[in-house]
């Protein structure tokens, strides 16, 4: 399918945190009690995982931002710095939620400039795709219906959803130093989030099955290189991924 200069290119993006103990204290709970979600400005970012897109889907990079590293505001200058200057649509799972305001609160904690978020048209407006497509917020229609969890619709197209780790081990594996374990997992969200939007895209219409089919089989093979994603990749139920009704099969 043609595309013109102007269309966008597409990154995907997933954070993943620990508490910010220096600014917030859990409160003394009962024992067996379930401790509560840190407050949204609470949330230090020890990985950004990124998975960018050109405009014909195709992979330009996969990895995690400032890669072995977990200063956080390098992190987000080094994020920023980035979308400021490509001006992707952002693709998030929730992100609308949780990822951009986290973001956005701790660029406010170390003075890091968002000029992209507050001033780039569509990157804060709900119903536009032209910053930020949040699949989680579309694929519940805005708040019309419940959204299920990334675990939960991965698996509806093959794909494994929680693989290994889950978000609440991840501060544990920080305290122990296993940051490559995070950054691991951080980039299977990744991963899935981005084949989940490839599925989205056949949804709307914007890529027809036999380019759908395509397109994510150039995704799933690029993506070998990235010795990271093997454990995500080998789960996959590639059948169920790539089998979509009105696509011509060679065989």
């Amino acid at each position: 399918m043609a595309r013109s200069r102007r269309d966008p290119e597409y990154l995907v993006l997933d954070i993943e945190t620990v508490p910010d103990t220096g600014r917030w204290k859990r409160p003394e709970l009962p024992h067996g009690v379930e401790a509560p979600f840190p407050p949204t400005w609470a949330h230090r970012i020890i990985v950004i995982g990124c998975l960018w897109l050109g405009p014909d889907y195709r992979l330009k990079r996969v990895g995690v931002v400032g890669d072995g590293r977990d200063d956080e505001r390098e992190l987000l200058e080094d994020f920023s710095r980035f979308v400021g200057r490509a001006h992707p649509v952002l693709v998030t799972y929730n992100g609308r939620v949780f990822d951009l305001p986290v973001i956005a609160l701790r660029s406010l904690c170390h003075g890091v400039p968002l000029r992209w978020y507050y001033r780039d048209r569509g990157v804060r407006h709900r119903y536009s795709e032209e910053g930020h497509l949040d699949l989680c917020d579309w694929l519940a229609d805005h708040g019309a219906t419940r959204s299920g969890s990334l675990d939960a619709v991965a698996r509806l197209i093959g794909l494994p959803g929680k693989v290994g780790v889950d978000g609440s081990q991840v501060e544990g594996l920080y305290r122990s130093g296993h940051l490559s374990a995070i950054q691991s997992y951080c980039l299977a969200d990744v991963i899935q989030t981005a084949l989940l939007f490839m599925r989205f895209q056949l949804l709307r219409g914007l890529l027809p099955p036999d380019e759908y089919r395509t397109t994510t089989e150039g995704l799933l093979a690029a993506l070998r290189s990235e010795a990271r994603a093997a454990s995500v990749l080998d789960a996959i139920d590639a059948e169920q991924l790539l089998r979509v009704a009105g696509a011509a099969f060679s065989s």
